[in-house]
């Protein structure tokens, strides 16, 4: 009988996390890909929100647009370099979409729709030491914009498809994984922005079950702001990169393969909590291709 590799199964429950919002969840996971392992995955996404985190107090419907919806394309990479070195990269298509009156906006001259390529994210990680189940990691990355979308339109950046910055990322992992499939991941980085975008500290906490034929996960993740503006309060210039974004979001995935290299898998979340940031619910379906399986037989 057919056995999959973890490659073939677990390169793929990561991307069902990711969204195109502007949240900074990294594009990592502990599992390690080994020399020629990886794939890559296609996936898309719908995120929604209506109510808004503002400080001091949520709001029940966004400003100007009512309501937003995001719907991403997002193409997702691993490879393994050698055992100990994976490289990493995410590339996202967005589309934001609003639900504010047509009068209204064309008096503002806004419109209820922005679109185009987001940002290119590509990561090296490094396992650094492992101990029976126990592997150390560290990551270091790039995020920067593949397309000129405007942040700087006053209310209109409301739907911005993304803040505009180039980021530099500095990620700590630790990953453990039983020998009966259960595993935890703990992240915590720091990613420091270009331009007015605040830089931020990022943390991650991951558990799951992870076996020859079928992956689960559900996570938790923050960001906290180092710096920034609150949206309509002293120091906002109506320059919507420069707020203070923070926010905890939870999720989860499930994947399974459908031939030694090809897997299916969905996922969603939403934000439960966060300062300047929405209070959005996304789902998520998405296809792998892997490079490499083996075959045993019993």
């Amino acid at each position: 009988m057919k056995i999959f590799t973890k490659t073939a199964i677990l390169s793929t429950g990561l991307i069902l996390g990711l969204t195109a919002g502007s949240f900074a969840q990294t594009p990592l996971s502990g599992f390690m890909q080994g020399k020629k392992g990886g794939g890559v995955s296609f996936s898309l996404t719908h995120e929604n929100y209506k109510k808004v985190f503002l400080f001091p107090d949520e709001i029940d419907e966004t400003p100007i647009f009512k309501s937003v919806s995001t719907n991403s394309f997002n193409v997702y990479g691993t490879y393994g370099l050698s055992d100990k070195l994976d490289v990493v990269f995410n590339v996202p298509f967005v589309q934001t979409v609003g639900n504010g009156n047509p009068d209204v906006l064309r008096d503002l001259g806004y419109s209820n729709e922005k679109d185009g390529a987001q940002d290119l994210s590509a990561f090296l990680k490094y396992e650094f030491a492992k101990k029976g189940n126990l592997s150390l990691q560290g990551s270091f990355g790039v995020t920067t914009p593949m397309s000129d979308y405007k942040v700087d339109e006053g209310l209109q950046s409301i739907i911005a498809i993304g803040n505009r910055a180039t980021t530099f990322n500095a990620i700590g992992l630790a990953h453990y994984k039983a020998s009966n499939g259960l595993f935890a991941t703990g992240q915590l980085g720091y990613s420091l922005r270009s331009t007015e975008v605040p830089d931020a500290v990022l943390s991650q906490v991951k558990v799951g079950y992870a076996s020859n034929r079928f992956y689960i996960d559900g996570y938790i993740g923050n960001q906290t702001s180092t710096g920034g503006v609150d949206i309509l309060r002293s120091g906002f210039t109506g320059f919507f990169p420069a707020t203070k974004v923070n926010y905890t979001r939870v999720g989860g995935s499930i994947y399974a393969p459908v031939d030694p290299n090809i897997g299916i898998g969905i996922g969603g979340g939403a934000v439960v909590a966060g300062r300047n940031v929405g209070k959005s619910y996304y789902a998520t379906v998405g296809v792998t291709y892997n490079f490499i399986y083996r075959s045993l037989t019993k």
